[in-house]
């Protein structure tokens, strides 16, 4: 049980135990690092979000080890007074609530903006104003296109990772015009990542900003119609499992030609962990938070996907797995995308000795089977209510 022995950071010093203020701590993300801080340390959560469904299994009976060191605040940090007492009694406040879904920042910008600036502007100052540590979640679409993606098609510098390689120290920030309302969310991360450098800078907020790119596991995002709206779109990976699901054909947008890179959610909250217990080595810094080694286009994540769902649910593939589709007529006007995001580990590796571990054929064998194990069932019977009728 956590607590029984002298855990120590990583210049060999006593990790105390301290006071998180969670904000998002019913998401997907929150819910993995609420489990790893019950299970593995002796820190207490003030658990904030609106839903808790994905961390019930910790707030439930007195007899867990963990019992009393999580309590769930149900608040919406939009109009409640109460944030700031729970920003003050913590001894650390993590952010991770925001709107983060791509079908969202096209059809919802005025909502994803205010979310993700407006909504994180009074965690900022309550951190700031009572001298609390910040651990802000961001995200990789910061940097929005690579300069790589400028350049002619045939150019052989498309090949140098200067051009596409995301540095957090150096790389530029690089966004599609404002009628592309697809970049709605990249801006109100970016400006909000500006603000809490400029805390730091003239109020000395101590500060430290993730941007994760693209973290994977069970509990991510929503089926739609099952436990999530069913009018919704989800992220690429819940949107394919939707898919896989009901046995349809994975839909690529504009050919599935983007690349990116995948984290399993394990590996991820490691990082997250490092950060949180060793404060004189993350504080001031912005950390890239991926596996550079799990780079797949988005095709063949969906041919990788198909497979391996096979595997688990033990089904054939259908006849034709993936359908072509247009971002218009997949996300509406105004769509726009990045190309490829690898993240340069530099600067995490050297401040917190972090390297991620798990292959993608591994998380997506991990996922799928959690998905398939989760949601199987209940979609079937969705599929066979309409021909009971």
């Amino acid at each position: 049980m956590a607590g029984t022995k002298t855990r120590v950071d990583l210049d060999g010093n006593t990790i105390k135990p301290i006071t998180i203020c969670m904000i998002g701590a019913g998401g997907f993300i929150g819910s993995h690092l609420c489990e790893k801080l019950m299970s593995e340390t002796p820190h207490t959560v003030l658990a904030v979000d609106v839903y808790n469904d994905k961390i019930k299994h910790l707030l439930e009976p007195d007899s867990l080890p963990w019992a009393g060191r999580i309590q769930f605040h149900r608040l919406n940090i939009k109009n409640d007074s109460r944030l700031e007492g729970l920003i003050k009694c913590s001894d650390l406040t993590i952010n991770l609530a925001a709107i983060c879904t791509p079908a969202d920042y096209n059809t919802r910008p005025l909502d994803t903006i205010y979310s993700n600036f407006i909504d994180a502007l009074p965690v900022v100052k309550y951190c700031s104003e009572n001298n609390k540590r910040l651990i802000h979640f961001s995200t990789c679409e910061v940097y929005g296109k690579t300069i790589g993606s400028y350049l002619p098609k045939d150019s052989p510098l498309r090949q140098d990772p200067a051009y596409y390689i995301l540095k957090e120290d150096t790389s530029p920030c690089i966004f599609g015009s404002v009628e592309k309302q697809r970049w709605s969310y990249a801006c109100a991360k970016q400006l909000i990542e500006r603000l809490i450098y400029a805390e730091g800078a003239e109020n000395g907020l101590e500060f430290t900003i993730v941007r994760p790119f693209n973290w994977i596991g069970p509990r991510m995002d929503f089926i739609p119609g099952i436990d999530g709206p069913s009018e919704g779109v989800p992220r690429v990976l819940a949107c394919f499992s939707n898919n896989l699901l009901r046995r349809e054909p994975l839909k690529l947008v504009d050919g599935g030609e983007s690349q990116r890179t995948f984290i399993y959610i394990k590996d991820a909250i490691e990082a997250v962990l490092l950060m949180i217990e060793n404060p004189a080595r993350a504080s001031g810094h912005i950390f890239n938070v991926g596996n550079p080694n799990n780079e797949v286009t988005v095709r063949q994540l969906a041919e990788m996907m198909t497979q391996v769902y096979s595997k688990v649910s033990g089904e054939d593939a259908i006849e034709t797995p993936t359908v072509d589709v247009s971002s218009k007529e997949f996300y509406g006007e105004g769509y726009d995308d990045s190309d490829k995001r690898i993240p340069d580990m530099t600067i995490i590796n050297k401040q917190l000795g972090w390297n991620p571990k798990t292959s993608l054929w591994d998380l997506l064998e991990s996922t799928l089977t959690y998905q398939h194990r989760t949601y199987a069932e209940a979609i079937k019977q969705t599929i066979a209510k309409p021909s009971a009728n």
